[in-house]
């Protein structure tokens, strides 16, 4: 079986600077190193083998970052979207969480003297902030804040 041509590359000056930045950098992020590593090898006519045993990396990594390069330049080799599930509370929902853990449960007709986390979820469900939530969840987003009703001194 026939093993596919490596993928020609040829840079502008100004790709070549960011590329050669990127690659030689101190703070740059390993896999942003790699990556450049690998385009400015090839294009030095290095077949892919060879850019594999230099860089360290299966020679399936150095196809997949030159073919990306080839095709869409500096902005293929960054990391493309991942899926994922799909947030389940918008960022609306989650800040009238937090408002409403920021008042006092008297102030807003509740007979508490403090918030607790569940009571907090209960009271989101009730008011139709949302359909359910978790005691856990809304701990989770009050400690993104730092947040922390139930410690609260009248």
């Amino acid at each position: 079986m026939p093993v596919p041509a490596a993928r020609p590359i040829a840079l502008t000056a100004a790709e070549r600077q960011r590329l050669k930045k990127a690659a030689y950098g101190h703070k740059t992020p390993h896999q942003a190193r790699v990556r450049s590593q690998i385009v400015l090898l090839a294009t030095r006519g290095r077949s892919n083998a060879r850019i594999a045993v230099e860089v360290g990396v299966h020679v399936d990594t150095v196809r997949t970052w030159r073919g990306r390069f080839a095709d869409g330049g500096l902005p293929a080799l960054a990391d493309r979207r991942r899926s994922g599930r799909p947030a389940r509370f918008t960022p609306v929902q989650v800040a009238e969480a937090k408002a409403l853990a920021c008042q006092l449960p008297a102030e807003t007709g509740v007979p508490l003297a403090r918030w607790s986390c569940p009571e907090l979820a209960a009271e989101l469900t009730a008011r139709g902030i949302t359909d359910t939530v978790s005691a856990s969840t809304v701990r989770r987003w009050l400690r993104q804040d730092a947040l922390k009703p139930w410690q609260y001194q009248a």
